[in-house]
């Protein structure tokens, strides 16, 4: 009788642990389902889009993830040109570019792609002058590279930075304190002292050196304003810029690229470099315009230029490299221009951000003010009357 109600006792156990099991399992499933509907909502909408790569992707973030891509990228790029041997810098970033719009067709097919804002927000002139400019960007800074020395390529690399300044003082009246100013002399004079170490370049190298600074800030200047104002998202930007930019890679490729490229050895090793470098761009191109995104073109420039100090200092420290003592100095005193440049800025968000909250608490104006005048003085004139 006692083994009976055990076992009756334990299956009732079991069917109550079951129908618990069925609904958590139930909940778990039609909460990921809201949670993948509510995503795949916001991201019908350019201002959800938005808003979720703002969530998700902040300035450290956007920041992080460039720094670990371009790492990566310089190894692979490396290896490109020197085992493989592939010395055709502009068909390259056609390659690059190509395949980053191949994996953003598949994201397009599969939903992922988010929402571009209306037509109307964004004129298609400026959406082929971004293309456009980025071509020459990427495909003059990889010409510059290859037929000037590093110290040249540097020089012009830091030219970028009162480019950006002036430009977006010319284009947008945006101006920037003094201090910042300062900031961003000793990080320019630091990098000038840490890499720049000869001079050499052609006459061919300083041409496309020199045009090529003012597509390079113009470019990250477009990024910035377009995902900042307009609502645009990074990867629907680079949706719609992507076709331009190739288009205008192939007419560059004929004109700044040496002939034989269809003889190259194309077996597995040297195409599977290749692909691993094109994916490595495509995720230097997204990162890049996050922090673009986030932040501002002056940022974006200062960061790289973190990044070659970064390289310095980890090759003398990890691989014990000799660079010199004014290369080491001058690394020194750019990353402490670059954190007092950083703390400015987080002090004017914070600023900005406590100016914002004081005209939120505000109390808002009373909309009967002339109404309760208008009142009490009927009040008045009835009293004097009665009176």
């Amino acid at each position: 009788m006692e083994a009976s109600i055990d076992l009756s006792h334990c299956e009732d156990l079991k069917k109550k642990l079951n129908e618990n099991l069925e609904f958590l399992l139930s909940y778990s499933c039609r909460a990921l389902e809201e949670l993948r509907s509510s995503l795949f909502n916001e991201l019908r909408t350019s201002e959800g889009a938005k808003r979720q790569q703002q969530r998700f992707c902040g300035p450290t973030a956007a920041m992080t993830f460039n720094f670990m891509v371009s790492v990566g990228i310089i190894l692979a790029n490396k290896m490109v040109m020197g085992k493989v041997g592939f010395n055709y810098p502009i068909f390259l970033t056609l390659i690059h570019y190509s395949s980053a719009w191949i994996l953003l067709a598949i994201f397009k097919a599969l939903s992922l792609l988010p929402v571009s804002p209306p037509s109307k927000s964004t004129p298609f002139s400026s959406l082929f002058f971004l293309g456009a400019v980025m071509s020459f960007s990427t495909g003059l800074a990889n010409v510059s590279l290859k037929h000037n020395s590093v110290g040249f390529y540097q020089m012009a690399k830091i030219s970028v930075t009162p480019t950006i300044v002036l430009a977006e003082f010319i284009l947008f009246k945006k101006r920037i304190s003094f201090n910042k100013v300062l900031a961003l002399v000793v990080v320019s004079v630091g990098v000038a002292v840490a890499t720049v170490t000869d001079m050499e370049f052609n006459f061919f190298g300083a041409c496309a050196a020199l045009a090529w600074i003012l597509p390079s800030a113009v470019n990250k200047i477009l990024w910035s304003n377009l995902q900042q104002k307009s609502n645009w998202t990074s990867l629907a930007l680079m949706w719609k810029t992507t076709p331009v930019t190739i288009f205008f890679l192939v007419a560059l490729m004929p004109w700044l690229d040496p002939p034989g490229v269809l003889s190259f050895q194309w077996d597995i090793h040297n195409t599977s470099a290749i692909l691993i470098s094109a994916l490595l761009g495509f995720l230097l191109q997204w990162s890049g315009a996050l922090v673009l995104g986030a932040t501002s073109a002056t940022s974006h420039v200062v960061l790289g230029q973190f990044k070659t100090c970064v390289l310095l200092l980890g090759g003398y420290l990890i691989f014990n490299s000799d660079p010199g003592v004014s290369s080491i100095c001058g690394a020194v005193a750019a990353l402490c221009g670059m954190s007092v440049y950083t703390s400015l800025n987080l002090q004017e968000a914070k600023e900005a951000a406590i100016k914002v909250s004081k005209q939120n608490l505000l109390p808002s104006k009373p909309k009967t003010d002339i109404g309760s005048k208008e009142e009490n003085s009927d009040v008045k004139s009835t009293t004097t009357e009665n009176v």
